[in-house]
């Protein structure tokens, strides 16, 4: 019970602290393999047993089915599946936690089957050159923000060129919002403020 708290305690407290969460082992059929267990105690939830990996476990074992390997068709309960192609080896999510098993080449194998799962958008970029100072468009930069509060902006004043004084970056996720957004700051400037755009 004490090795079950503590792991309850921990994925409770990394659930919330970090946009995805991965467990290693402790899903096999002996008695010391209490991850779901843990798992499941950390979110309040049951343990249950999952009916696809039952069903695939009492084909491949028939009469050789036993408690022990049904441990391994535990899971807590809401849990979905993931790489399921193995199913006694396949990955149980819950909210953002990841159950992985804990042999290493098995834990490589089904990584890399889910791992586009955890690959960012790509961030778009916009560079605008302003011939015009900080303190002239600090007013422009701020209503932007107000309008396009997802967008990310940089100010960057550059000293010793001629042809602009200000570097403003924008960034988003969203290539359309990042249009729109720069639609809106450029219109905004003076007619003659903008060096150059890319």
């Amino acid at each position: 019970q004490d090795e079950i708290d503590i792991i309850g305690r921990e994925v409770a407290e990394f659930s919330k602290r970090f946009d995805y969460v991965f467990t290693s082992g402790g899903v096999g059929p002996t008695h010391d393999d209490v991850t779901i267990e843990g798992v499941a105690h950390g979110f309040g939830i049951k343990v249950v047993r999952h009916p696809d990996i039952e069903r695939r476990m009492r084909q491949r074992f028939g009469d050789q089915v036993n408690d022990a390997r049904l441990r391994m068709a535990n899971v807590p309960e809401g849990a979905t599946l993931l790489a399921t192609d193995a199913p006694f080896a396949a990955i149980v999510k819950i909210h953002n936690v990841y159950i992985f098993p804990g042999i290493p080449k098995i834990l490589e194998e089904r990584f890399h089957e889910i791992k586009e799962i955890f690959r960012d958008a790509p961030y778009y970029l916009k560079n605008v050159y302003v011939r015009y100072g900080e303190g002239v468009i600090a007013t422009i930069l701020n209503d932007l923000l107000v309008k396009f509060p997802e967008l990310m902006l940089g100010s960057y004043p550059v000293l010793d060129l001629p042809d602009y004084k200000v570097k403003v970056t924008l960034e988003s996720k969203d290539s359309k919002y990042l249009d729109q957004a720069l639609q809106a700051f450029v219109a905004a400037l003076p007619a003659d403020a903008v060096h150059r755009v890319n």
